[in-house]
């Protein structure tokens, strides 16, 4: 809880969105390829639990998500009283890992019922049983409602604090990386400096509710679903709250969450092999704006994702050679150094910012125009706004604009006036109405407008 009020710091405070001048593809790129890299083992580890179930998992997940995609299926659609037509439904495309995921599913059950799968919880493949982890499922209450405190009163120590912040620090990163992923794979503008202010420092806030919950994990961006957002190309916030209130229900109704605990090892391996690869490539794809012609660039690159993989696997195998005798001290270094998008994107930052290069050359100047003109949409605005009008129709305070997580007219929201310039325009801005910008403009811009 203390450590999150760090977090909740750099990210109201505006911290996170000025280091982020600094911040250009070259560290982009190893920040979000070694998200996903390391963790190429776990889901190994997963899915070899039972190869043949996380081979059709994969291969039901690729089949529906790249070679049935536009494969559309009528559904009834009812308007109205005794008003009933059918409509095209893409279910291939929108659902792709949950298709798969239950397919995969009740296989293992069925499986598991003939008892064609091994019932000795030593014998490989025991763990592809949907029943293998039931005593989850019978302990589990039917109701329970979560409380603050529920565990008892949190307890303090330095040691915890400072090692927790170097986690807090390294979670930051990944967000950061983590946003830029989601944006590309959504097809949205790039987070601008207020969105990523504010979503470190909600984050922040999540971390310190969940201390208080008593959880025992803190809340971050989960890099798992940005890659899932690739593979089903759903990009809304209207699922995410949707889920959010399922995610309620599942906290206060025990047998409800206990189900999914029976999901059996390898179906998850198969789903993170998939997803896994898609946040790589994302990672990669930032590299498009610099010139990987330049030994430099490929150096910076090579480097970090090199060191961002060697030494936490080093660390990991030899935790007592960085002993050091200060308690505080060791967990900042143990956490830091078994990060490997920290120490990946720290070098891609360093030396990016060190090594002489061209703006052209680092990709400084594809990567500032890009933001520009996507700031300068309508989506852009739309996008990264407040939930429900507030900054643009409500608490439209002048002084809330100056807050650097804040959506304000010079942060490319929506203006309550319209100034615009006759020699640069080329759209309507953010809260002009038509009619404001015919009056404006003139006809010469008629036919932007009507773009």
């Amino acid at each position: 809880m203390v450590a999150s009020c760090v977090q909740i710091l750099v990210g109201f405070s505006g911290l996170i969105g000025f280091l982020m001048r600094f911040i250009g593809p070259l560290t982009i790129a190893p920040t979000i390829s070694l998200v996903a890299l390391p963790l190429f083992d776990s889901a190994g580890n997963d899915a070899g639990v039972h190869w043949g179930i996380s081979f059709l998992t994969i291969f039901l997940i690729v089949l529906f998500s790249q070679y049935l995609k536009n494969v559309s299926m009528p559904v009834p659609v009812y308007e109205g009283w005794r008003k009933c037509r059918t409509t095209k439904l893409y279910v291939f495309q929108v659902f792709p890992v949950l298709l798969a995921l239950c397919l995969s599913w009740i296989l293992c059950f069925a499986l598991t019922v003939t008892d064609t799968l091994p019932s000795d919880p030593t014998a490989h493949g025991y763990l592809a049983r949907t029943d293998s982890r039931g005593s989850v499922l019978s302990q589990a209450p039917w109701f329970r409602f979560p409380y603050p405190g529920q565990w008892g009163l949190p307890t303090i120590s330095l040691a915890g604090v400072f090692g927790i912040i170097a986690a807090v620090i390294s979670s930051m990163v990944e967000s950061v990386g983590d946003y830029y992923a989601c944006a590309r794979l959504v097809g949205a503008p790039p987070p601008p400096k207020h969105a990523i202010n504010r979503g470190i420092g909600i984050e922040g806030l999540g971390c310190l509710l969940a201390g208080a919950w008593g959880t025992g994990n803190g809340t971050t961006s989960y890099s798992e679903n940005i890659g899932a957002l690739g593979v089903t190309r759903v990009g809304s916030r209207r699922v995410i709250v949707v889920a959010g209130c399922v995610l309620l229900l599942m906290g206060v109704f025990g047998k409800i969450g206990a189900a999914f605990a029976t999901i059996p090892t390898p179906v998850i391996g198969g789903l993170f092999l998939v997803m896994f690869g898609v946040i790589s490539a994302v990672g990669i794809s930032n590299l498009q704006y610099v010139n990987m012609n330049s030994s430099r660039n490929l150096f910076i690159f090579g480097f970090s994702i090199s060191c961002g993989m060697a030494i936490p696997s080093w660390v990991n195998r030899n935790p007592e050679k960085l002993q050091t005798g200060i308690l505080q001290l060791d967990q900042i270094i143990q956490v830091l150094l078994t990060t490997g998008m920290f120490i990946g994107g720290f070098l891609g930052f360093l030396l990016d910012n060190t090594i002489p290069g061209s703006q052209e050359e680092r990709g400084l100047l594809a990567w500032a125009q890009i933001h520009k003109e996507s700031g300068d949409t309508l989506q852009a605005a739309e996008v990264y706004s407040l939930p429900w009008g507030a900054g643009t129709r409500l608490c439209t305070c002048p002084c809330a604009c100056t807050l650097p997580f804040w959506p304000g007219p010079d942060r490319r929201g929506h203006q309550p006036s319209c100034p615009l310039p006759l020699d640069t325009i080329s759209r309507a801005p953010a809260g002009c109405s038509g009619d404001q910008y015919r009056r404006t403009a003139g006809p010469p811009h008629q036919a932007a407008l009507e773009d």
